[in-house]
């Protein structure tokens, strides 16, 4: 039988995690196998990790990583090659804030062999201008370095095979701060099977955004460099 494992990072959620838990786990447990719904938890200062430890003793099929860093890119990583390396058939990625629709993820799921990666793209967000607009600028720059048309590259709503994923995931250094959009670049420039199907963003449903304006420029001058380098490898 096929395997699937939902992943997600975790930084000072403990408003939301629950509900988010309650909503994504019943998709692994209905496709059953060795799925699993992993949430990586590093850094939290509030109570998200004693939430998800008292969930755990609820859902068998819910698995914690604790060691991954605090930043949002090395969770991701970490649990992509967690993922791979449990071997997991397929690999979702989604967030732990609210703001995407486990009800969307069953059009994903029914075209998984078809494709080698789906991604999502938010043609309406709920977080805002500001990040909207930088999410045209990336890819903008995409487009302008790698010679890659998408319409998002960073939405955390992402169906991949893993047998595809571990081609790329490896090339990324485990520290690296933009892993999902060096992702959805790698399997558009090598020309893998994606589509792009549109979803919902809903406002965050509790709780306060880690990433803010000035550490998104910090992130965003790092990442140019970054593609520098990249195109340099593709």
């Amino acid at each position: 039988m096929e395997s699937l494992y939902i992943v997600m990072p975790a930084y000072n959620e403990q408003d939301n995690i629950r509900n988010v838990v309650e909503q994504w786990y019943p998709i692994v447990d209905r496709i059953g196998s060795n799925s699993r719904l992993v949430v990586a938890d590093s850094g939290s200062t509030d109570d998200t990790h004693k939430v998800l430890e008292k969930l755990k003793n609820e859902k068998p099929r819910l698995e914690i990583l604790s060691n991954t860093g605090k930043q949002h890119g090395p969770k991701v990583i970490a649990l992509y090659k967690y993922a791979i390396g449990n071997g997991a058939d397929y690999v979702f990625q989604t967030d732990s804030d609210g703001q995407t629709n486990p009800e969307e993820f069953h059009d994903f799921w029914k075209e998984r062999v078809e494709y080698d990666g789906i991604f999502g793209y938010r043609s309406v967000r709920g977080d805002g201008r500001t990040r909207a607009f930088v999410e045209k600028v990336v890819c903008i720059l995409l487009r302008l370095y790698f010679g890659v048309k998408v319409p998002d590259a960073n939405a955390p709503f992402r169906l991949m095979k893993c047998e595809t994923l571990k081609k790329y995931i490896y090339n990324l250094n485990d520290n690296y701060n933009l892993p999902n959009i060096m992702i959805v670049t790698y399997f558009v420039h090598y020309k893998e099977k994606v589509e792009f199907k549109k979803i919902s963003f809903k406002p965050r449903q509790a709780g306060e955004n880690s990433i803010n304006i000035p550490k998104i420029i910090k992130i965003g001058w790092k990442a140019l460099g970054d593609f520098h380098k990249f195109k340099k490898t593709l």
